[in-house]
């Protein structure tokens, strides 16, 4: 896979999704479905959208003791997805259970990402709430070496962080990175964002774009400005 813009689909129900997706009448874009829709609808949204021709990334973000992890993408690895993830936190052994648990019988599986630390995770709330003293930068990068350790594919960053992550793990080691904005965009209270094009410059391989395109008032050619200033 080249380099892609994936539309994070976080809708509350299977009617609110595709009544969003039946705007893209051209290209099937890639898409992410999380915890919210997922569970609100279970495995049969992602059978629907794989039969509709999109390419997904399925956001669960597994973290449990090595055996159910494994067990579980098992189950996952069935469903067809093109990507999935689980917390590095996990550790190496839970990350090495997963890639096992994923890979089917003729050895083909599904793109594996680590979650090093969540974007609502700051320093003050990873020293106080999970009294881990050492920089934050310096954890993410050792979550990202854990993961690459383990064989996996790559890890969930901020764009920011994207080419630290590429000099740490390698320029194969993937980088899906959300907190991206339009220069022109509303940015809320997000303090650190950036645009396609900049993300494409840093390094970022996969950029998860959700209310920039989903809150649009022409979804469709917000996503293709994505493409344009992030693939193209």
């Amino acid at each position: 896979m080249g380099k892609d813009v994936i539309i994070a689909c976080d809708f509350a129900s299977k009617a609110d999704c595709l009544n969003f997706l039946d705007k893209f009448t051209g290209k099937k874009p890639f898409v992410k479905i999380g915890m919210e829709l997922f569970y609100a609808e279970g495995p049969e949204i992602v059978r629907e959208l794989k039969a509709r021709g999109h390419k997904i990334f399925l956001d669960l973000k597994l973290h449990d003791i090595p055996n159910t992890v494994k067990k579980s993408m098992n189950v996952l690895s069935r469903l067809d997805v093109d990507m999935t993830n689980l917390h590095a936190a996990g550790t190496i052994s839970m990350m090495e259970a997963a890639l096992e648990g994923l890979t089917r019988p003729d050895g083909t599986r599904p793109l594996l990402i680590a979650v090093t630390q969540l974007t609502s995770t700051d320093q003050e709330r990873m020293e106080k709430d999970l009294l881990i003293k050492e920089p934050i930068d310096k954890v993410v990068m050792h979550y990202a070496s854990n993961a690459a350790k383990a064989g996996l594919d790559g890890v969930v960053c901020s764009p920011l962080e994207a080419g630290k992550v590429h000099e740490t793990c390698g320029k194969s080691f993937l980088t899906v990175t959300p907190g991206v904005r339009f220069a022109d965009g509303d940015i809320g209270d997000q303090k650190r964002v950036m645009t396609p094009a900049e993300a494409k410059k840093i390094g970022s391989d996969y950029i998860v774009v959700g209310r920039p395109i989903t809150a649009a008032e022409d979804p469709v050619a917000a996503y293709e400005r994505c493409v344009a200033e992030f693939v193209d």
